[in-house]
């Protein structure tokens, strides 16, 4: 069986981990083409696979304009960018693996799902938490009824208090004009996954969150609004100098440093924070997506669920615990703890796969590139976990959150079609 052949549209973070699973199994796949603005981030990718110049793109419109020459194609663009390229290259009859979320607004989502039906091809969302071999297994052991039924769930995404100054206070996902609400951006993936884990509708959310800290008011006095030029940067655990140039001190030459700059020396971080976004103050930006929110869930049957995602903590795996009517399970990304009411005994299940979990989203970037490829070299749209249906209903759900913390209701979400 050929290598599936691959066009990759947008070569930052998320195309370039996509790709080196290309890239380890070129028995499978192959990078055929690419599409991307940036002239360094389009030629390293090029160069790494090896794609003839006539396969190389500064838009993806040229791309789309070309005839098919790829069997499928990746969409790795940023938010806003996700609907038009999607609706476009399923069109043209290649498959379909898009960044999430889907799309930021419910009409965009509609359009993208409304393609796919029509068209027919096979169409995955990258809702990398779905494919881990952690959450396969954590899905079994409910299925298993193991702990009887699931009643309740409690799930925690602690963000990190570096991890949400660089990409949602000075980076991409700070400003909701600009991409989409916290909710969406970063935690799509915890509405997709605890609907997953759940195994049933949800019926009706409630939300509360708030920007609390990431604003002017909170500006410490004598701040500047560049940390090079800060008298008072030492004490800022915020500090651009502290969190980059502290990672290029150690070595650290990977995400999130790589997003800052290109130029991996300590001149050119520097020139990065004196001109770019990463240097600002924290308390100086123009972002607006909250730093703390939590969400209540109403699920078909009586069922549960609250999570929440806040900023102020050290950068950790999320956290669960599914409450079933015979026993506890808790989990944090890795390790599966199980709590048997009869026997009052505990069981602890490792889930490490040191390979896939290399790949980043433990495990979850790898059995997504694996399951995909897979579908789209044997026509199996079974191995697809993130379909266009199961992404537009888990992102109604946060839709509805969004209206819920914004309008101060709890809001009904349709029946799932």
């Amino acid at each position: 069986m050929p290598p599936v052949t691959m066009l990759i549209i947008g070569a930052g973070g998320r195309g370039t981990a996509y790709a080196e699973y290309v890239a380890k199994h070129p028995d499978e796949a192959k990078v055929v083409g690419v599409a991307e603005p940036r002239d360094f981030y389009r030629d390293r990718l090029a160069r790494a696979h090896g794609i003839p110049k006539g396969n190389v793109f500064d838009d993806w419109r040229a791309a789309a304009q070309r005839p098919r020459l790829a069997d499928a194609v990746l969409i790795c663009t940023q938010d806003a960018m996700h609907a038009d390229p999607a609706i476009a290259f399923a069109g043209k009859g290649y498959h379909v693996l898009l960044e999430k979320p889907m799309a930021p607004n419910e009409a965009d989502c509609r359009r993208v799902a409304e393609a796919v039906r029509k068209t027919k091809v096979l169409f995955a969302v990258c809702h990398v938490m779905r494919y881990t071999d952690y959450t396969q297994r954590l899905k079994s052991l409910i299925t298993s009824g193991l702990i009887g039924d699931v009643v309740g769930l409690q799930h925690l995404e602690p963000v990190g208090y570096w991890h949400q100054a660089h990409s949602f206070v000075r980076g991409n996902w700070g400003n909701e004009g600009r991409s989409s609400p916290m909710l969406m951006s970063k935690s799509c993936h915890d509405m997709d996954w605890i609907r997953y884990i759940v195994g049933a509708p949800c019926r009706r959310v409630s939300s509360f969150g708030s920007l609390y800290h990431f604003c002017k008011e909170h500006q410490p006095a004598g701040a500047a609004d560049r940390c090079l030029d800060c008298s008072v940067e030492v004490r800022c655990p915020y500090s651009a100098k502290k969190i980059y140039l502290g990672r290029l001190a150690r070595g650290e030459t990977w995400w999130p440093l790589d997003v800052v700059t290109p130029d991996m020396t300590v001149e050119g971080v520097t020139q990065a924070l004196r001109t770019g976004p990463y240097g600002l103050c924290v308390y100086a930006c123009d972002n607006d997506v909250v730093d703390n929110q939590v969400v209540a869930m109403d699920f078909d049957g009586g069922r549960s669920a609250t999570f929440t995602m806040i900023a102020f903590n050290p950068a950790s795996d999320r956290k669960t615990r599914v409450f079933g009517t015979l026993g506890q399970l808790q989990g944090d990304g890795r390790m599966i703890e199980h709590f048997d009411f009869l026997t009052d005994k505990t069981e602890v299940i490792d889930t490490l796969d040191p390979e896939a979990a290399a790949s980043g989203h433990g495990g979850g970037d790898y059995r997504l590139m694996q399951a995909f490829t897979a579908s789209v070299a044997t026509g199996d749209a079974s191995k697809i976990l993130s379909g266009a249906q199961e992404t537009l209903e888990s992102h109604q759900m946060v839709f509805a959150a969004e209206r819920s913390r914004c309008e101060n209701r709890v809001v009904d979400l349709p029946p799932a079609s």
